[in-house]
């Protein structure tokens, strides 16, 4: 309403004459009006992977009912994230290579009137899009490529020219003759858990909720979100964030059972007790330390020049002040994998003695990476399953929320994951 009013005002329609005349100058809409939103206590509105894969295992009820465009819109949602109208409305040409030969989608944001914007999307989704090209060239053989939409109507659309537009409709419709879907959630009887089948509530189950399942599988597949950003073709970091958002509660659960995993580069357990911490304890641990690649320092100048100025030039595992946590596992490994890597590749480089020796890492560093995954992993192991199981889902949710921290070298980029849900072969 407030973008509206201010459009016509911009139009001159309050001038007299005009269908607005007398509407006072002073009715409007401040930011100050706009209720502020409630935090969501769990992450966005994105549907669960098992109701996912529910629906994906349906999708031939959608198009016994309604027809094969509307199907194939529906997986388009699902595996692009893209906006319902942005679908529909796809040109026949919208599929095309990047310079590595991978598929690449093309379609325009009408929302922010943003034409011929490029998606990286799975090989999967690049057939389903040529299989669905082919069925339309046969059926509208006569008119030029270029005039043809992708998912033409099936009615009063004598050249192809038409785009579906009932898909909202089509779908509200299969979604309330599907079966109960069933969601096993964890509960807790005479103090064991139990799993337990609950029925999803199918109100949540629309077009757009694909969108915030898109953002959250790749928030969950590591994508950083700034690449995530581009990915939603969002302005802003802020809003690409409001589509995975993890709760406070939540996410201080999350860390509280990860830091009771905390080790000191010998690989010994240092705070057992964070649930007993209170917020103040927390606040000043937080305060004393900075984030460095596989954990934290709480060496005082590199933490006041907020993880800038490390005296030892980033041996974090050979320095009294690091500590890290099982979620930073699986990047000591691959620290303990580059390491090995490096020393290979140097062995065999040709470059003066000097150069060599002091890029190779040292067979102290790689000894002590070993020993310190290897005491993690102990330490992991020797949980109950229901423990592990705990450790395992926080860990994810503090991944997802932290930030990337990397040694300020050249790296090669990693591929843009393009998570999608399987589904029945047709």
């Amino acid at each position: 309403m407030r973008k509206w009013l201010s459009l016509m005002r911009s139009m001159g329609l309050t001038r007299p004459g005009q269908p607005l005349h007398g509407l006072p100058a002073d009715f409007m809409l401040l930011t100050q009006d706009i209720p502020d939103e409630p935090e969501d206590s769990e992450a966005g509105k994105d549907l669960p992977d098992e109701v996912m894969r529910q629906l994906c295992a349906h999708l031939y009820l959608l198009e016994e009912r309604s027809s094969r465009e509307v199907r194939v819109a529906v997986e388009l949602l699902i595996d692009t994230g893209r906006r319902p109208f942005e679908i529909c409305h796809l040109p026949y040409d919208c599929l095309t290579r990047d310079t590595d030969g991978k598929p690449v989608l093309l379609y325009d944001n009408h929302k922010e009137l943003r034409l011929r914007r490029r998606l990286p999307i799975p090989e999967a989704t690049a057939a389903l899009i040529i299989a669905q090209q082919e069925r339309v060239r046969a059926r509208f053989p006569a008119t030029a490529p270029g005039r043809l939409v992708l998912l033409p109507s099936v009615v009063s659309n004598p050249e192809g020219t038409k785009a579906i537009s009932d898909v909202l409709t089509q779908h509200r419709d299969w979604v309330a003759a599907l079966p109960d879907v069933a969601l096993t959630m964890p509960v807790h009887e005479e103090g064991k858990p139990v799993a337990k089948q609950f029925c999803f509530d199918k109100e949540k189950i629309f077009p757009y909720a694909y969108r915030h399942t898109y953002a959250q599988r790749h928030a969950d597949a590591g994508v950083p979100v700034d690449v995530l950003r581009q990915l939603m073709d969002h302005r802003q970091l802020t809003t690409t964030q409001r589509y995975y958002r993890v709760g406070e509660q939540r996410r201080r659960e999350a860390v509280e059972r990860v830091t009771a995993m905390q080790f000191d580069r010998h690989g010994n357990r240092i705070w057992r007790r964070a649930k007993a911490l209170l917020d103040s304890e927390h606040a000043r641990r937080a305060v004393g330390e900075v984030a460095v690649p596989y954990g934290v320092c709480t060496e005082p100048s590199n933490v006041a020049a907020g993880g800038h100025d490390c005296p030892v030039r980033f041996r974090c595992v050979g320095c009294g002040h690091f500590r890290t946590d099982v979620s930073y596992l699986p990047d000591l490994e691959a620290y303990l994998t580059d390491l090995l890597r490096s020393r290979e590749r140097l062995a065999a480089f040709s470059a003066d003695t000097w150069a060599r020796d002091e890029a190779t890492p040292s067979d102290e560093e790689i000894t002590r990476v070993r020993r310190l995954i290897r005491r993690v992993r102990t330490d992991l192991d020797d949980l109950t399953d229901e423990d592990q199981t705990q450790i395992q889902q926080a860990v994810a949710v503090v991944r997802r929320s932290r930030q990337v921290v990397t040694l300020g070298m050249p790296r090669v980029a990693a591929p843009v994951l393009n998570p999608r849900p399987e589904r029945p072969s047709v």
